[in-house]
């Protein structure tokens, strides 16, 4: 082969290493009376960029939410009216369902790109959420990939999204029964959290909701669960006080993770913020979603305690602890999904270790707890101890 040929041949091979930073911010705010007109939050959270501007917003209300506060279609278009130097409905605010409801079923995902696509929103405009965490989460979706973007303002509604999910990056609906399948990351402009909603709850979605602050307390807080001991009773009865500061702690603690943990949008294979929700996503899936989302996570918190004391990382005693304060806030730690079993005879709960793994990627990676306060990352979870965490709650459930 002659010199020429070689040169021919050859592969010329450059590579370029791109790389910059993108700083996110964004305010969550704690008011009351959202939608007063009297109460500038809203329109000063919109208007902060560009307050000079007439901001083009679309609404989408949680049809949950109409069935106990009939008014507030009507209360949002006249705080809009009030303060139409600076804000545009440019429809009448919209009505979606709530729950998986919205969730389960793309149609919902499509209808509303068709309204952000019929409205001509553009990335400038702004679509506000005012709901659950389901709705926040499917209508967040559609924010993130409208124009790759469109300005999402969350008004969270229920305990579980104003302390935990509304506060966070995350926006997803479920596929084929997959948890969370179709999503994006993708932080909000802004969060809203309106105490004022969390009084209209009936006390089993105010009950739900508190699995999450649990759940922070044990792996990042120890002062924030003794708190919660203390204040267990004050939670149970809901005192307005006692709710507040818990919803607040919460929040705070959770955008602390997001912001110092240093991996925003979990491009590793940790997930910490989720102890307790391998189980938990199973579950409501095994459960068809008669299992709230926070009821699921009770009971996975309570197992994975329990797991972290037979497995040696947590000393015996605080199982017993963490299932006393969850039982004083209102749940039942226990559920005949726990025992139900494929056709190969393998418990099928188990079947969300994979599933948690094929959702993040890469290694699987479960939050247990070394004491109360401080977790710990594990990357394989023994069958014969999840079983025998399993027979433990049944024992406490039959006492």
């Amino acid at each position: 082969m002659t010199t020429i040929e070689t040169e021919r041949l050859a592969v010329e091979t450059t590579s370029y290493l791109q790389r910059f930073t993108v700083n996110f911010e964004y305010p969550v705010v704690f008011t009351r009376g959202v939608f007063r007109s009297d109460n500038p939050a809203l329109v000063t959270t919109i208007a902060r960029l560009e307050p000079h501007h007439r901001h083009r917003c679309l609404v989408f209300v949680d049809e949950g939410l109409l069935a106990v506060r009939p008014s507030l279609c009507e209360e949002i278009r006249t705080y809009f009216t009030h303060h139409r130097d600076r804000l545009e409905l440019i429809a009448p605010p919209l009505t979606v369902p709530g729950g998986e409801k919205i969730k389960n079923d793309l149609f919902h995902i499509e209808w509303m790109m068709g309204l952000v696509f019929d409205h001509r929103l553009d990335r400038h405009s702004f679509i506000l959420a005012v709901g659950g965490g389901a709705v926040l989460d499917a209508v967040g979706l559609v924010a993130a990939t409208s124009h790759r973007g469109i300005r999402l303002v969350r008004v969270p509604t229920t305990v579980l999204a104003q302390n935990d999910s509304g506060v966070g990056v995350k926006n997803a609906v479920n596929l084929r029964g997959s948890k969370n399948f179709v999503g994006t990351f993708a932080p909000p402009f802004a969060v809203l959290n309106d105490f004022d909603f969390i009084e209209l709850l009936p006390p089993r979605d105010k009950i739900a909701g508190m699995a999450e602050a649990v759940k922070v307390a044990l792996i990042r807080d120890r002062e924030f669960f003794l708190w919660l001991e203390r204040n267990g009773a004050a939670l149970a009865t809901f005192e307005p006080g006692a709710m507040r500061y818990m919803i607040r702690r919460c929040a705070e603690l959770h955008m602390q993770q997001i912001a110092l943990g240093g991996d925003p949008f979990e491009t590793g294979s940790a997930r910490p913020l989720d102890f307790g929700h391998w189980a938990a996503h199973k579950l409501e899936s095994l459960t068809r979603h008669h299992l709230r989302h926070g009821e699921a996570v009770a009971i996975g918190i309570a197992l994975d305690t329990r797991y972290s004391v037979l497995a040696g990382l947590l000393a015996p005693g605080a199982e017993e602890r963490v299932c006393a304060l969850l039982e004083l806030l209102g749940f039942r730690l226990w559920n005949p999904a726990l025992t139900a079993r494929l056709p190969d005879g393998t418990l099928a709960l188990l079947d969300g270790l994979r599933e948690f793994r094929e959702h993040l990627g890469g290694e699987l990676t479960i939050t247990l707890l070394a004491e109360l306060g401080r977790g710990v990352e594990v990357h394989a979870m023994d069958t014969k101890l999840v079983e025998d965490a399993i027979a433990w709650l049944a024992a406490r459930e039959h006492l």
